[in-house]
């Protein structure tokens, strides 16, 4: 597709729709101010060492007795122009290190950085090698794919668009950044079962999927046969990064598009549950953040920026995550406040396992 045919057919899709889309919009730095160091980067060796080389379990002080214990970590948007949301991620990793009970994986749901450039990845790769950390795993967001807005001078830039770059491009710079062979994979620990589903396109391929999560037929497929490999009745955990439709609906712009093919591939399944990000919003902001369907539903809060019920950023130091624990007979979630090294009131579950 060449550049003119794209945005011809993309340019309605820009104007993002919905109050949620607004308010993200709204909070997203201005990228003409980026001091890009694309061309300095041209072949860049990426590479995680705590996802490769070196990982340990943050043991804590005291041992729950937890079968396994995880912290799920949304919306980093980690930029190499702006100091913010590193300072975010260093809070939380910090935070994380020195935990009472322990995590022993970190899971990253989407939008890792804000907008996947080589430099944004260039930053993220420095803050999580500053650190020896339990095993990293993540799945790619919406803006796993901004590359293709950042001109050849770093500037946000629309009007150039896909500025010589394409969505295969952003998949093969995420897969490549943490050793991936697909943009989705699963992983087991301590004999659970956790699945990375991904977005597998954007719209330099797809310009009717918008910013919503496009799962391809392989990728469902193989979804279908990886739970089919568990136990109908044990515990298992999935993350996506955009929300779920409402029931029987699909999805549109931000929103898992293959919703109701999503559902049903999960409905034999006792003891799911479905992580996502994407609309940062505040543990505390007095809006649902568990969903009890077929499986177990939950909107995880954000790392770089904690957004209010009308999207708004009122509290720039916040910076939260999901910490969860598996028992014999249930899961315990709890909203972590990194800021402050506290727990959230508001976010605090126990789900009963049947």
């Amino acid at each position: 597709m060449d550049r003119r045919t794209f945005m011809k057919r993309v340019g309605v899709l820009l104007v993002l729709g919905g109050a949620a889309a607004a308010g993200l919009r709204k909070w997203m730095p201005s990228l003409d101010e980026l001091a890009s160091a694309d061309a300095s980067l041209k072949g860049a060796r990426l590479h995680l060492q705590s996802a490769k080389d070196s990982t340990r379990t943050v043991k804590g002080q005291r041992d729950d007795r937890a079968l396994f214990s995880f912290m799920i970590m949304s919306d980093l948007h980690v930029n190499s122009g702006f100091s913010y949301p590193s300072e975010h991620l260093h809070k939380a990793l910090n935070d994380i290190l020195n935990f009472e009970t322990k995590v022993e994986a970190l899971l990253f749901t989407g939008d890792l950085t804000e907008s996947a450039t080589k430099a944004d990845y260039k930053e993220f790769r420095k803050i999580i090698n500053t650190y020896t950390l339990p095993p990293i795993h993540a799945n790619m967001g919406n803006h796993e794919y901004y590359n293709i807005w950042i001109n050849s001078n770093g500037a946000w830039s629309k009007e150039t668009a896909p500025n010589g770059k394409t969505d295969a491009d952003s998949r093969e710079m995420f897969m490549r950044t943490f050793g991936y062979e697909k943009p989705y994979h699963s992983f087991k620990m301590n004999n659970f079962l956790i699945i990375m589903l991904s977005q597998e396109a954007y719209v330099q391929e797809k310009p009717e999927v918008s910013e919503g999560a496009w799962y391809s037929d392989e990728q469902l497929q193989w979804f279908e046969e990886t739970l089919a490999q568990s136990k109908r009745d044990k515990p298992i955990f999935v993350m996506i990064h955009q929300p779920l439709p409402p029931i029987g609906e699909d999805g549109g712009s931000h929103q898992v598009i293959r919703g109701k093919q999503f559902r049903e591939i999960l409905k034999p399944y006792k003891n799911v549950f479905v992580f996502y990000g994407h609309n940062h919003q505040d543990f505390r902001n007095g809006k649902a953040h568990y969903f009890k369907e077929t499986f177990h539903l939950f909107n995880n809060s954000a790392v770089g920026r904690v957004l209010g019920t009308n999207y708004d950023w009122k509290n720039q130091d916040s910076a939260q995550g999901l910490y969860v624990q598996v028992y014999e007979n249930k899961v315990v979630l709890r909203g972590r406040e990194f800021s402050n090294n506290t727990w959230i009131e508001e976010a605090n579950w126990t789900v009963s396992l049947k």
